[in-house]
């Protein structure tokens, strides 16, 4: 019968939503399911139909609210609302960061979060230090190891929570040393990788700034590039001939766009663009070098993120659902520079504010400045460095042979609205980069905050995660 088979079903289901794109909520064509799954079709409009008439006696007379919980979009095409399918035939529906969690029942899911409160949870990222400690960094591992007590100090790899005995050899110069060491030992091996790949040669003493992740607008890899150039085109400027005082950079991408998306490709090329000009400038005597490794994945991951110094997690705020490269890069010890964003947010919580380079719009603010009507080109028009940027992004200095192949990017920026507020975040971004060059300056300073970033990682352990997956949404009790 119908009734005991959907109620089954809901017990059954829970939803983890992992975006708050919402273009990436997928719909499909009610045209294309009436061809291919007819029969599917007539289900979802029967739960459709049983679904309303619910939502219709919670709220009676207003069709607005109807029109958007339907799961069918009938605006144009009509197309299946799969995330509203999701949260109807769920018992439960959870983000993956506490930020995430509120932003869905407070924008993208607010009617169905006002029709079912109690259905709506948050479950934090996790990752597992199996892979992202013990295997993909033997030397910081053992390094652990030795710290928390040899064979006995092993027990982080299943109860992360331990590392926060790390927590005062931060103030221990000797382990310092050693952590550093482990650092240059995973820089060398990185640097030895990048050659093979892309035959660039990179100084494994300097700052290696490390933004790896799928390639997107929100992700911001383009706020990067442009701050790259900005510190380009200031060191050219710079009258000591020498750049004495510039911390040598190695800025690291990796990552892949979706086959169709235009805009994050052009991101890739002009990255590689920016690398030609810059890699091959023999006035920057090496003090800064722009990589894209290629074929990122988790073989890749394992050899970047031990060598990393600075993590990137640079999204627009309100944008990251949480980010799992943020925590497997602070377990292994780079310092984060971000947003108040996704998971970014519970990092800051747990290493201290003065353990994270933070900068930019928060959330709300971004939302009030859309409101109050972004203008991209006013900016433009008074920041005369951040002008140049552009103005070098979209001419010829990076593409010669091409000018103007970047143009669009930059048109995107400055006609285009900057919907992800790259214009905005500009001075605030470098400001926060000056102060990772100032720290990077003080290596026993350095070596300290990463201590402390990596002791304070317990909390974002894979473990934790799924323990409160099976508590809270699944309803399952540790077997003794």
């Amino acid at each position: 019968a119908w009734e005991p088979a959907w109620e089954t079903t809901r017990r059954v289901f829970s939803y983890t939503n992992h975006t708050l794109m919402p273009e990436a909520l997928e719909t499909w064509p009610v045209a294309l399911l009436q061809h291919v799954l007819p029969r599917h079709l007539e289900i979802v409009f029967r739960i459709n139909a049983e679904f309303l008439a619910l939502a219709a006696a919670a709220r009676p007379h207003d069709a607005d609210f109807l029109r958007r919980l339907s799961l069918v979009e009938e605006n144009g095409e009509r197309r299946v609302r799969m995330a509203h399918l999701s949260i109807v035939g769920s018992h439960r529906v959870n983000g993956v960061s506490a930020l995430h969690s509120r932003l869905l029942v407070e924008t993208i899911f607010a009617d169905f979060a006002a029709l079912w409160p109690e259905r709506f949870t948050n479950v934090t990222n996790g990752v597992t230090p199996r892979r992202w400690l013990a295997q993909a960094n033997p030397g910081l591992a053992a390094l652990v190891d030795a710290a928390l007590g040899g064979a006995a100090g092993r027990g982080w790899r299943l109860e992360l929570a331990q590392l926060e005995r790390l927590a005062p050899l931060a103030d221990d110069a000797g382990f310092r040393r050693a952590f550093l060491a482990v650092k240059r030992a995973n820089k060398e091996r990185l640097a030895q990788h990048i050659r093979a790949a892309t035959g660039i040669v990179v100084d494994p003493t300097s700052l290696f700034d490390v933004q790896v992740k799928r390639i997107h607008e929100y992700k911001r890899q383009l706020l990067n590039v442009l701050a790259v150039v900005a510190r380009y085109q200031a060191m050219l400027a710079d009258p000591d001939p020498m750049l004495a005082a510039w911390v040598p950079r190695t800025v690291i991408f990796a990552g892949k766009a979706a086959s169709s998306y235009v805009a994050a490709k052009n991101v890739i090329r002009l990255i590689h663009d920016v690398g030609a000009v810059i890699n091959e400038d023999a006035r920057l005597h090496g003090r800064l070098k722009v990589v894209f490794v290629p074929n990122y994945g988790v073989s890749v991951a394992e050899t970047i993120m031990p060598a990393a110094d600075l993590s990137e997690q640079i999204s627009t705020a309100g944008t990251e659902a949480s980010g799992t490269g943020n925590m497997k890069l602070a377990l292994n010890g780079a310092l984060t520079i971000g947003t108040d964003d996704g998971a970014n947010i519970e990092i800051r919580q747990r290493v201290g504010d003065d353990n994270i380079f933070i900068f930019g719009l928060s959330a709300a603010e971004v939302v009030a400045q859309r409101q109050a009507g972004h203008q991209p080109l006013h900016l433009y028009e008074g920041n005369a460095r951040l002008r140049a940027v552009l103005d070098a992004v979209a001419g010829a200095q990076f593409t010669p042979a091409e000018p103007g192949r970047h143009r669009g990017l930059v048109d995107a920026l400055l006609w285009g609205g900057d919907h992800y507020m790259l214009l905005a975040d500009f001075d605030s971004y470098l400001a926060a980069q000056e102060r990772v060059d100032a720290l990077y300056r003080q290596p026993d300073a350095w070596a300290a905050k990463a201590i402390a970033n990596v002791a304070a990682m317990g909390y974002f352990c894979s473990d934790r995660a799924i323990g409160e997956y099976a508590r809270t949404i699944w309803g399952l009790q540790a077997r003794a």
